[in-house]
């Protein structure tokens, strides 16, 4: 079978428009991957997207682009779904399924907030009987799931709010240096300013909503990318997991029957990276979902990157600014530059590998990408062609 790699990416401008069409945006991130691969849009075979993603059919991508589609996929869950596209994709050409496979993302005002109720595909309209169960109880928006299991990072490990403005403020760092980011740095005092959501997570620490934008990432054979535009950048692994003693439905997963300060991530990291042949010192640059800033500190701790409870320390002591021990979503993440459903890391994985970022790590070599947390989750390592 074929390796497969990422020939192309694509990204619209992020803006903060209620009224941003999502069809118009993935067909232009579609359009700016395929002219960044060198491919005619007629030579796509294979799409794989959201369930989530409301914005456009594989009959309106084959309209629009003139394309014989002859494998489409639509993954549930969001945001955790990210890196699975990729795995996808990935089979899918590997296994002569489709020879060129278009992955994307575009996010409007319909997937989060008040357009989401005209929204048929979205959570809670899914998963309506479960989301009734903790409503009478105040339970009511996504930041309170992350807010209890950050509290109890804190009561078991000693993890403080200072640990999540480094967090912030290191995306919000790599931001600066994006014109493309929604967010510039934060200003003295400006974190510890920012109010509470549901305490301990601030304004700060949560994605920025609202977000308009698109994503889009080509995939085909290693070979055959290298007689395209671009250096390919080859799939070494794309993997998705479980955890054990899951709950129903993510959203319930600080009432799990099991640790809920780790995530399905803790199950998936063994394998990924025997699939992919490296161990976690050969990582040089990490795009961690980060929908808050406590999901990225659970993250780190659950791909390895430091010891169980050892994630604030971490974050103070080795960094994850550019240039220090682990850069950590140098393109802003979800917190600085926008919050495009982790598509946007996957496109930032592939410019760090290139040598193409504009917080570029020096001879980046190995980039990991993370998809959701905390129930069913995927991601992917990224190489170069060696």
């Amino acid at each position: 079978m074929q390796k497969a790699a990422v020939a192309g990416i694509g990204s619209t401008r992020f803006t903060e428009d209620l009224d941003a069409s999502g069809t118009d945006l993935a067909l232009e991130a579609i359009t700016l991957a395929l002219h960044d691969a060198g491919l005619d849009p007629s030579e796509v075979d294979g799409v794989v997207k959201y369930s989530l993603d409301t914005s456009t059919s594989p009959e309106m991508l084959a309209a629009n682009l003139g394309a014989d589609i002859g494998m489409w996929a639509e993954l549930p869950h969001g945001g955790t779904a990210s890196c699975a596209t990729l795995a996808h994709a990935a089979m899918a050409v590997e296994s002569g399924a489709a020879e060129v496979v278009v992955c994307f993302r575009s996010v409007t005002a319909y997937d989060f907030g008040a357009g989401a109720r005209h929204n048929s595909q979205w959570i809670a309209a899914r998963q309506a009987g479960l989301r009734e169960f903790v409503r009478p109880y105040g339970w009511g928006q996504l930041a309170q799931t992350f807010a209890l299991q950050c509290r109890r990072h804190m009561h078991e490990f000693g993890t403080t709010e200072e640990h999540l403005g480094l967090i912030v403020e290191a995306m919000r760092a790599h931001a600066v240096t994006n014109p493309n980011a929604l967010r510039g740095a934060l200003a003295p005092g400006e974190y510890g300013a920012s109010p509470y959501v549901a305490a301990p997570l601030r304004e700060a620490d949560c994605f920025i909503f609202p977000s308009a934008g698109a994503c889009a990432v080509v995939v085909t054979s290693t070979a055959r990318a290298r007689s395209l535009r671009q250096q390919p950048v080859v799939i070494a692994a794309a993997l998705g997991a479980t955890a054990p003693r899951t709950t129903p439905f993510w959203e319930l997963w600080p009432l799990r029957d099991g640790p809920i300060t780790e995530y399905a991530s803790r199950t998936l990291a063994p394998r990924l990276y025997a699939r992919a042949g490296i161990s976690v010192a050969d990582i040089d640059v990490a795009q961690i979902y980060d929908c808050y800033s406590y999901t990225l500190l659970a993250q780190l701790e659950d791909y390895g990157f430091c010891e169980k409870g050892e994630a604030g320390p971490f974050v103070q002591d080795v960094g994850i600014q550019l240039g220090q021990g682990l850069p950590v979503n140098t393109h802003g993440g979800h917190l600085g530059e926008a919050y495009i459903h982790g598509f946007n890391h996957i496109v930032e994985g592939v410019r760090q590998i290139r040598g193409t970022a504009a917080a570029q790590v020096p001879d980046a070599e190995v980039a990991l990408v993370t998809g959701g947390a905390p129930g069913p989750t995927s991601a992917l390592v990224l190489t170069q062609d060696r």
